[in-house]
């Protein structure tokens, strides 16, 4: 896990090379990571400085940097190299055969994140489901580490599960924030900073006395995430939490998810579903791929992939054939058109550089070029 003391000079970092947008929620972070209430207090109070007129951007770099200099943590969490959910042999099969799930074996630790892609109907949402015991599964085992299996209030506290489409609410953002803290023991003062914390840290600032009808797709799925952290989860398991997103938010959904998988207050394991292949990639530490309900491991399909394979993805306007004739001194070459796309596979490993040098010499516009030789893309097209 990553020490305080790095994270403050990564934000510190971030600011003074003018990233301020990222920079400020890392540095929302690491005032959650001390969990002292008078740093909450600054932080919301600096916050609401820096809302309430236009700053210059070295008034925010100054009063930033004077924020986190004043931070300090007097001991994270305790965090444990045991598993925190462990998944083996998990199957499961629907009355007269029409669907099946598995074989599926997981195993999740503190600061994971797991992806999980594949098309609709292929499991995703069934294997969520089975790992917040909200369905029950034929065959195998499923193992919580440390969460008391006996308590079931405990255990689904800290195991969450938030379904792509979520229930109406009524009353405002924050009000409905506060009344979740409420009911997850969190009271007094504590409530309502903590709530306030949260509202910054997920962008809900301006929008936090806006009732459900007042609120966009992607702010409602900014107010789960925040109920949802209320609730101090172990386990978090999200079902398609891009669906309703535009690619910017998509992007820093999944970012803020990284960060905050990694908190030294409440570290936590994260499984998402998406169809949002490439985005998710670049945030996972591990990739399972279902189809039809059977399970592929990236790392294993990589692993077991010939070393001697280059795999891309490719947009131009150009004819297959005079494509194939242009790609005919590589060996084993296939060439499909998927979805608008060419998808080209050669036996060699080197072979990125002269198939873009061919196009440059040739004089091809290319609209969209992607290597996909390790991306679970390829196990799609």
């Amino acid at each position: 896990m990553i020490s305080f003391e790095t994270k403050k000079a990564d934000v510190a970092s971030l600011i003074k090379n003018g990233d301020h947008h990222l920079g400020f929620r890392k540095l929302i972070d690491c005032v959650l990571d001390t969990q002292k209430l008078e740093n909450y207090r600054q932080c919301i109070a600096f916050t609401d400085w820096k809302e309430s007129a236009e700053r210059s951007s070295e008034e925010f770099t100054q009063k930033s940097l004077e924020l986190l200099g004043q931070l300090e943590i007097s001991e994270a969490a305790k965090t444990s190299s045991k598993p925190l959910l462990e998944a083996f042999g998990v199957q499961k099969e629907f009355s007269g055969g029409r669907f099946k799930l598995g074989e599926i074996d997981m195993i999740i630790h503190q600061g994971d994140i797991w992806g999980l892609v594949g098309e609709n109907g292929n499991g995703k949402t069934t294997l969520l489901r089975l790992l917040c015991q909200d369905l029950s599964y034929d065959r195998g085992v499923i193992n919580y580490g440390e969460l008391d299996t006996n308590d079931k209030y405990s255990l689904r506290t800290r195991l969450t599960y938030l379904p792509q489409r979520t229930p109406k609410w009524y009353g405002s953002l924050k009000s409905n924030l506060k009344y979740a803290a409420s009911h997850y023991g969190t009271k007094g003062e504590e409530n309502e900073l903590l709530v306030m914390m949260y509202i910054i840290r997920f962008g809900l600032w301006n929008y936090r006395n806006h009732q459900w009808s007042q609120l966009s797709s992607g702010y409602k799925m900014r107010f789960e995430l925040a109920r949802t952290f209320l609730r101090k989860p172990s386990i978090l398991l999200l079902d398609e939490p891009l669906a309703n997103l535009d690619v910017l938010a998509q992007q820093l959904i999944l970012e803020d998810l990284k960060n905050m998988s990694q908190s030294l207050a409440h570290p936590l394991g994260i499984v998402l579903s998406s169809q949002q292949l490439f985005e998710v990639e670049k945030v996972s530490d591990k990739l399972l791929f279902l189809k039809n309900g059977a399970p592929t491991h990236l790392a294993t399909a990589n692993e077991e992939q010939s070393e001697e394979l280059t795999v891309i993805e490719l947009d131009i306007d150009y004819q297959k054939d005079a494509l194939i004739k242009m790609l005919s001194g590589f060996d084993s070459l296939q060439i499909d058109f998927n979805g608008g796309m060419f998808v080209i596979r050669v036996a060699e490993n080197s072979a990125l550089n002269k198939i873009l040098k061919l196009l440059i010499d040739n004089n091809i516009t290319i609209k969209y070029f992607r290597d996909i030789t390790h991306s679970s893309r390829r196990l799609f097209v």
